[in-house]
């Protein structure tokens, strides 16, 4: 019969995107696969309610879709699609196994059909672009052969069902065991450069400096590791880096995140002669030296700052302040431990990774999202926002989270629910993490990383008339590297501004409630008519069409911007929203903050070019505000 099942699993689905600013979500759903039809459920066995269905002779190719090495931020790896009438249905498997027998078992009942497709697109639809070809248009002919029979795998197809197992569901066969070894059969030795405490039974503590075996990559965030002794467990992956000769990282003196106001600041905290650190510089691929001294020609403490440079001989040398040349920049850090030879003082004191802390983990534990409210301690109020109030609190007694209980007819729970599935897995060090959520009563809670100076319109407000310059490009420098990871993975904040940013205490700004406006169910907020849509932070594309992306985001950062340098001023504050969407259609845009250099209110200009794409990237954007950075003293 054509209803009696194939194949049934639950995988996850890809929304699709039907324009180039719909939000991608990904939803876990029951597919089932008959002779007729490919359908999928939400809900589970014994209660399921139909979500959508594809008639299986509309189709026209079902393949693998080969991934560019970006984020797949759901917890299934292994994409395939399938193509029907205009559209591209995106469905993510748990192993390669799974998805070879789908494909597979999709492409033998699709072999006669009529409509079967000359050409496909082996990449994703995103953003508006396919990412194979980089065509702009949705309908796009493919790009690449398609062959209905071409073997993706070795392995046979599944048996047909037979009378004795028809009407069952089949169970998939378990996903493959994890390899001990990487793909040319050697270990994968790391080295710890932060302490972890496991939190479960099945994590493995961490000690700094010390090396473990990678057992598996369970995800881009969580590995499973075994230490000296043979335990193994999971351990978070931004707290290793693989043991290698050329790799900085597993040196205490190297700090990757740290810019020039935060190196300073660092060193002078610590207080020790010769305290030094190696951080990258502006320009990609180069590093600086960062030395601080008590005993300097101008009678005061100062750090001073000095590029490492490379010779122009073969095979390349690197060199500091004199021309002692050595073959690496850890032979040259070593030299300089021992002998000044033209710097201001001998690198003494490695401050490095001693002067910052641990980061944060994405979610508390491997596979850990839903969180156990009787786990919870809540403490002080920090604030009331759009969805609810935030209090500080603990989880189990002792890790300093943000609780934020969302209030009831404040937004979309399900679809956020969802969402923040894949939130969790964005992990970066200046975006506030989400650690997970309690959806299992009323109201629901979404506990987040802790930070301490609260939000940065605020922290601005309050100390007014105490930043250096150097403080407030710092500032934006943080902004921009979390927005270019989000740029990077394809996620759109739509509200950035400095009220969504937040302060720690090493004052690091992290960006926050990334996507969050998309759930909310206020009208006034949600509408460009409305007296709370963030009009002053929008570009011309977005009040007049709602048409969001990453040059919105754009827009909105060259508005931060300026609440920076003003510290803390409301935008175009002597005009209601209606009369600022008249100006900025007319080409007016907001005045040069007196805090603002030149070539930092040309960096805000760019940023607010009438056209999405005459705007930087956000990647741009860092390196513009990086090199600024570098060239303040």
């Amino acid at each position: 019969m054509n209803s009696e099942p194939i194949l049934e699993e639950i995988l996850i689905k890809r929304s699709q995107q039907k324009k180039r600013t719909s939000p991608l979500n990904y939803k876990e759903r029951v597919f089932v696969l008959t002779k007729s039809k490919l359908t999928y459920y939400e809900g589970r066995p014994e209660k399921r309610f139909k979500k959508g269905s594809v008639d299986i002779h509309k189709i026209k190719c079902v393949e693998i879709v080969k991934n560019d090495g970006s984020i797949i931020p759901c917890q299934n790896k292994y994409p395939f699609q399938v193509v029907y009438d205009a559209n591209t249905l995106y469905i993510f498997s748990a192993s390669s196994e799974s998805r070879n027998m789908w494909v597979k078992s999709l492409k033998e009942e699709i072999k006669n059909n009529t409509v079967i497709a000359a050409k496909f697109h082996p990449q994703f639809w995103n953003e508006g672009v396919w990412l194979c070809c980089r065509q702009a248009e949705k309908l796009a002919p493919g790009c690449e052969e398609y062959n209905l029979f071409g073997d993706i795998s070795r392995k046979p197809l599944p048996p047909t069902p037979t009378s004795e197992n028809s009407g069952k569901c089949r169970m998939l066969p378990p996903p493959p065991s994890p390899e001990k070894h990487d793909e040319k059969g050697k270990e994968e030795i790391v080295i710890a450069m932060y302490d972890f405490t496991g939190v479960e039974s099945h994590d493995l503590t961490l000690i700094q400096g010390e090396e473990y075996i990678i057992i598996e990559k369970c995800d881009i965030n969580w590995y499973r590791a075994q230490d000296k002794d043979g335990n193994e467990g999971y351990i978070p992956s931004n707290y290793v880096t693989e043991k290698k000769s050329n790799n900085l990282d597993q040196y205490p003196w190297f700090c990757k995140n740290v810019n020039r106001n935060k190196a300073e600041q660092q060193l002078k905290n610590e207080d020790k002669e010769g305290g030094f650190m190696v951080r990258e510089s502006s320009q990609p691929g180069t590093y600086t030296v960062s030395l601080f001294t008590k005993s300097s020609g101008e009678g005061a403490s100062q750090v001073r700052h000095y590029h490492i440079k490379e010779s122009q001989t073969s095979p390349t040398q690197f060199y500091l302040a004199e021309r002692h040349l050595f073959s690496d920049i850890p032979t040259l850090i070593e030299y300089h431990k021992h002998n000044a030879a033209g710097l201001v003082a001998r690198l003494r004191y490695p401050v490095g990774k001693k002067g910052t802390s641990a980061p944060t983990t994405a979610g508390f534990s491997y596979d850990k999202w839903e969180i156990n409210p009787s786990e919870l301690t809540f403490m002080k109020e920090l604030g009331s926002g759009q969805y609810g109030v935030v209090r500080l609190g603990k989880w189990r007694a002792q890790h300093k989270v943000a609780i934020k209980a969302i209030r009831e007819g404040a937004m979309y729970e399900e679809d956020f629910i969802e969402e923040a599935k894949v939130m969790k897995q964005l992990s970066h060090p200046k975006l506030v993490q989400l650690y997970g959520v309690c959806t299992q009563q009323k109201p629901i809670y979404i506990v987040t990383e802790f930070m301490e100076h609260g939000c940065l319109l605020n922290y601005i407000r309050q100390r007014r008339g105490h930043f250096t310059l150097g403080m407030l490009i710092s500032m934006c420098q943080d902004i921009s590297e979390g927005m270019e990871y989000l740029e990077r993975n394809g996620f759109i904040h739509r509200d950035l501004a400095a009220r969504n940013c937040l302060v720690n205490e090493s004052l690091v700004v992290k960006v926050s409630d990334f996507g969050m406006t998309r759930y909310v169910l206020d009208d006034q907020y949600t509408s460009s008519s409305g007296a709370k849509f963030p009009v002053k932070w929008s570009p011309p594309e977005v009040f007049n069409f709602c048409k969001y992306s990453s040059k919105s985001d754009v827009w909105a950062f060259g508005v931060l911007m300026w609440e920076v340098f003003t510290e803390g001023k409301m935008p175009f504050e002597s005009n209601p929203n209606h009369e600022v969407v008249q100006l900025i259609s007319q080409g007016h845009r907001l005045y040069r903050p007196k805090q603002a250099p030149a070539n930092i209110y040309e960096i805000m200009m760019k940023c607010w070019q009438e056209k999405p794409e005459e705007r930087p990237a956000f990647s741009e954007i860092c390196h513009m505000i990086s090199e600024v950075a570098e060239g303040d003293s």
